[in-house]
């Protein structure tokens, strides 16, 4: 069910027939990297944060993490994640196949600046078996309304 609300909604944007089904798992950043042949950097994980009674996803570059510091002067409140059990429920997708297509009304899409770093991107699409290939512009165009943010730690 993930997959097919990911795919259709990336279908509006012509981008259907870029999703990838590798057959070992894409759950972890690690995973990912390794089924599809890509750096862990171009995984573009998607996070799963409550603000206030709201999730919001932020998707950050494979290898980034993200800075309470950041976080808090962006948002206004801590980073705090979304328990695992109310994932699904709260954004739309299972741990592991959470993506910015297809997510439940109402879930904010932020992306990340450390994504820009790679001209291709890997997010997932719906499933621990899954990912779509997009460039940072297709992406921009797939996520529409999602904002640009800084909240991930610079590189050292």
């Amino acid at each position: 069910m993930s997959l097919e609300k990911a795919r259709q909604h990336l279908s509006r944007f012509g981008f259907e027939e870029r999703i990838i089904i590798p057959e070992q798992s894409s759950a972890t950043v690690l995973q990912a990297a390794q089924a599809l042949g890509c750096t862990p950097g171009m995984i573009a994980k998607t996070l799963s944060f409550m603000q206030k009674d709201a999730p919001v996803l932020i998707l950050a570059e494979g290898e980034a993490r993200i800075s309470n510091a950041k976080y808090k002067a962006r948002f206004s409140c801590k980073a705090k994640m979304i328990p695992s059990e109310l994932v699904e429920e709260l954004v739309g997708h299972s741990i592991g196949g959470v993506c910015p297509f297809g997510v439940n009304e109402g879930v904010r899409v932020f992306l990340d600046k450390s994504l820009k770093k790679h001209e291709v991107v890997y997010p997932a699409a719906g499933t621990d078996h899954s990912a779509v290939r997009l460039s940072i512009q297709e992406l921009e165009r797939a996520c529409p309304g999602a904002e640009w943010v800084d909240v991930c730690m610079d590189d050292e």
